[in-house]
Formats: C-alpha cells, structure tokens, sequence
C-alpha cells in the first residue's frame, strides 16, 4: 500500500528530522529556504498576535520525542501551545504561512493539550491575526494552487484517488457502522459513539426524503461513497444509478451492496458526473461540491439541472464558508490543498445560490447544522488516534498520523468558531420567467 502525496524532487532531510521519511515527506522533512528578514516578521507577527489570544503558549523540548503536553488543571480550561523548536515553527510560517503552520506539526515542532481548542481560538481570530498593512500583501505573500490540481476529468480522477484511494481499512478504523463519510445529524448533543450510526442515518434519511425518494423512483447518487446512502434509497425500493471516480470505494460499496441483497436495484460505476446521460426522479449528492473546484461549479450545477427530470428534486449536503472567506481560500494553496484535498474549495451560501441559479435551479429547502458536524469530527478524531497503532500497522508512519489528527482536529476548529457550515438544500427546476415568453 502506498500513500499519495504532491510530487516533489527528493531532498535531505534536515538533522533532528531524521526520523521523517524525506521520499515521502519532503517538505516535512526539511526546512524550507526563507530570507532572515521574513522569519524575523514572521516571529514579531504571530508573537504579538499569540498573546492576545486566550493561549498559553511555552517552550518545549527539542523536536523527536514530541512529548504531549498534560492537560490543564483546576479550572482553568485555556489550551496550550506548545513550541518545542521556535526557530523552525517560525521559519516555516514566514516562507509558507498555514501550510508551514501544518507542516510544523507534521514535523513534531509544536503540540497541543487541546488541539482542537488551539486551533478553535486560532479560527475564531483569523483575521486579527495579521496586521492590515500586511494583509494587503497578501498576494505576494501566499503561494497559489498547482495547475495540475485543476479539476479536469483526468484531474478529477487523480485528485479524488489521492484521499479516498489511501486505503478502505484506514477509513474503516475510524467512520461508523455505516461507512458514512459526512456530518451525521444528531438527536441530541453532545454525541456519543453508540448514537453514531442511527445519526448517519437519520442524515441520510433526511436527505432521501428532500429528494421524494420511494418506490421506483430513478436515483443518481453523485459520489458514492462506501454505498450507504444508495442501499437506504435502494431498501425503499429506489432504483439506483451511484457513481464515483474511487476504485477502492466502488470496489467496498459493491460488495457491501451485493451482501445485502440489492445488486439488481443499485449500479456503481467509475464515471464522472459531467459523463452521466439519461432523465432521474431525484439527484442526491453527499459533500462531494466541495471536491468539483469554483471554476467548475457552473457545469456541476448545469448536469444535475441536465439530469433531472421534470417534476424531480435535487438533494446537496455542503460545507459552507463566509463568502470572503471563500474568495481569499479560492486564491490561496492552502495546507488542506497540499496535502489533504487537492482541488478542492468550500463554497459559501452566495455562491450556491448565484451558480445553482444560473443553471436554472431553485432553492426550496435549506437547513443548517454545523454543531453537529464538529461532534462528527470529534468522534472521528477520537476513535483514529485511539486506533493510531492499527493505523501505523496499516503502513501509515508517524508523519501521517500528525498530518491526520490534525486534519480532523483543524476541521472540527472550523465548525466549532462556525467559520464552517454544513447545509442541506433542496433545489428544483426553476418556473421559467413570465417576461421570456413575451
């Protein structure tokens, strides 16, 4: 088994990162090339900013045995950050801002007691945390997305292999019952394991029932997953068409659905959905927008107005972003896009509205939940570092359990400040406008 990460020439790794393997990590196991003077901003710019935030911050050891830091005491609840190699912490965030911030962490050159309360206060100060005047320079600052990142039907293909082709026993150790890949709506929070699966699918049912799914109606599933969703809809007598550019998902969901007994009612297939053809009762997609890219949003939205049928219903589930917010990630390679979801971008809740419109689409139904997507993340989170050994047995090293956790602990920050959102919606084919028959 081999894990997919962004090319890059080989390279040495630095001393006291020796343990990294600088094959599969180069940047992590490296520091990388930035001038003194950019290091020195990048220290006085995020010391003054750590400081006014409810942190504790202290020094650590030396990075290689990455000692977690213990759990406050008493009552005082204000997490810690840990820095066990400022010079190197500093270094990374002045030559490549968050996606040094994350790989400082791959690196083992920071910690947390709660790193998910760390990044929460990080999020909830996003944007006081560097100076107006420097703000401006953003664009000089940042670094922008790999073309060959573009969401091409190659690239597509390329990109989603990356994340969910990592291997099907890696994400069993970590999801439900279900295999479900996606918020689940609680019936009471905070959650707890044994609610988890009847939560997926009180979510998917919801969905289900936003598109009229029932006997014999003719369902696309844009983005399969490991087939959950497709073998409720088929037990409701639903005829499924799922499609999903993941061998190793198509290959699980297949078997999963032929043991229950449904291969007549459901089809997986490997197809991108700008390749789909035929007229459906309802379309459902599972936060799979947030792979397609904003410069194909405008032909996501024209298939599934193209495939549905008159009188049907489109049911989205999507993570959501203020819209600013949105157009600054858009410009920006982000440590998520590096190394967890190539391609990808969280719309906001104007950009859906503005491109689901444009293709003729119209909105019905739209609700929010996004305290439950944190509780999600944290039971996911929770369970994976539990299962950490299983993982490292799997073939996964260190390096990626960090970059992992941290994934799943920055995600949970996000819906935890309520910079993120998860919505589901409900479109409809537009009535067309009295004034174009005149």
């Amino acid at each position: 088994m081999t894990v997919s990460l962004p090319s890059s020439a080989p390279v040495a790794a630095d001393p006291g990162r020796s343990s990294v393997d600088a094959e599969r990590w180069p940047d992590v196991a490296r520091l990388p090339r930035a001038s003194a003077l950019r290091t020195a901003i990048a220290r006085r710019v995020v010391e003054r900013a750590l400081v006014t935030l409810p942190l504790r911050i202290r020094r650590g050891g030396m990075p290689g045995a990455v000692p977690v830091p213990r759990p406050a005491t008493g009552g005082d609840r204000t997490p810690t950050l840990t820095l066990h190699d400022p010079d190197a912490f500093h270094r990374r965030i002045g030559a490549d801002g968050l996606i040094g911030f994350g790989e400082s962490y791959m690196a083992g050159e920071w910690d947390s007691d709660n790193l998910v309360g760390v990044l929460t206060v990080l999020a909830s100060h996003m944007d006081d945390l560097v100076p107006a005047p420097l703000r401006r320079l953003r664009g000089a600052w940042v670094r922008h997305r790999p073309a060959q990142d573009r969401n091409t039907l190659d690239g597509a293909r390329d990109n989603i292999q990356r994340h969910y082709d990592l291997s099907n026993d890696l994400f069993t150790l970590f999801l439900d019952l279900s295999l479900s890949y996606s918020s689940a709506v609680f019936d009471a929070l905070p959650a707890t394991p044994q609610d988890f699966t009847s939560a997926q699918h009180r979510k998917i049912d919801r969905l289900l029932d936003l598109a009229g799914v029932g006997p014999r109606t003719r369902v696309l599933e844009i983005g399969t997953g490991w087939g959950e969703l497709a073998l409720r809809a088929a037990s409701r007598g639903a005829d499924v068409l799922s499609i999903t550019l993941s061998e190793e998902q198509r290959a699980l969901a297949r078997h999963r659905i032929a043991a229950a007994g449904l291969a007549r009612q459901v089809t997986v297939e490997l197809c991108d959905y700008r390749q789909i053809e035929g007229s459906f009762d309802a379309v459902v997609s599972v936060e799979m927008i947030e792979a397609v890219g904003a410069e194909y949003w405008a032909a996501y939205f024209t298939a599934l107005r193209r495939l549905l049928a008159p009188g049907g219903s489109v049911a989205l589930q999507a993570i959501t972003m203020p819209h600013e917010r949105m157009l600054d990630t858009a410009r920006t390679h982000t440590w998520i896009s590096k190394y967890i979801f190539p391609g990808g971008l969280i719309p906001s809740p104007d950009a859906l509205a503005h491109e689901s419109a444009a293709a003729g689409l119209s909105i019905t139904h739209d609700t929010g939940y996004g305290d439950h997507y944190a509780e999600t993340l944290r039971l996911w989170r929770e369970k994976f570092l539990q299962r950490s050994e299983v993982v490292e047995e799997l073939g996964f090293d260190q390096v990626f359990c960090r970059m992992w956790e941290l994934y799943l602990a920055y995600s949970e920050a996000g819906f935890r400040s309520h910079v993120l959102d998860v919505r589901q919606i409900r479109l409809v084919a537009a009535a067309p406008d009295p004034e174009d028959s005149r």
